[in-house]
């Protein structure tokens, strides 16, 4: 996420293999970066109209903007620099169900969103993917050991060692770069990783690792 001007589980999919996952994660994630690209256009042709849709901190008319904030962009170079590690990691989280990562996504937003809302600087305005991808982040590294799925434990461990650097994202390093964003966005992953677990069943025993 950024900082623009201060103006303005579904239980039939939710436990897939990869290998049968694969297809309609691929289409769903596509189909999400395609609307993030589509937004994009279509504020750049309205001179920027829907920054407005962006977070302002502790203004209680901006909760409603929570959600669409996380598909807003100030501009394609913001874009840009979301739309691979989206495409990769939420691709990779939607291989257990699409279901399942809408679940989690929204999780991701909503936390995220309203960490913003409540600690970003006065008159600020927040928007982008960024706290979604570094949720989805969070979410890969644990939901492996919250599910008890050795598969899943080492795919957390190969995204670890390709994106781990975004870690530094939640330090406030940067200006213009909502750390609050990421800082909640990861939060929000490790909680939506056990909102979203499939290892215990109502009334069922410790699951043994699978």
């Amino acid at each position: 996420m950024a900082y623009g001007s201060g103006s303005g589980i579904n239980s039939t999919n939710s436990d897939r293999s990869p290998r049968q996952g694969a297809k309609p994660a691929a289409k769903l994630i596509l189909l999400w970066t395609g609307l993030l690209w589509l937004l994009e256009f279509v504020d750049q042709a309205t001179g920027n109209a829907l920054d407005t849709f962006g977070i302002i901190p502790r203004r209680q008319s901006e909760l409603v903007d929570v959600i669409p904030a996380a598909f807003m962009h100030f501009g394609f170079g913001h874009l840009i620099a979301n739309t691979v590690p989206l495409l990769v990691l939420g691709f990779l989280a939607a291989l257990r169900g699409t279901g399942r990562f809408l679940a989690v996504a929204l999780t991701i937003i909503v936390v995220s969103g309203f960490g913003v809302w409540l600690v970003a600087p006065d008159a600020s305005n927040t928007a982008g993917a960024s706290g979604l991808i570094f949720g989805l982040f969070g979410y890969l590294l644990v939901r492996g050991f919250v599910d008890r799925r050795i598969t899943d434990v080492a795919l957390g461990g190969v995204v670890a060692v390709f994106y781990g650097s975004i870690l530094w994202g939640v330090l406030p390093t940067e200006a213009g770069v909502s750390w609050q964003g990421h800082l909640f966005g990861l939060i929000g992953g490790v909680v939506a990783a056990f909102m979203t677990s499939t290892a215990r069943t109502p009334g069922g025993g410790k699951p043994a690792w699978h």
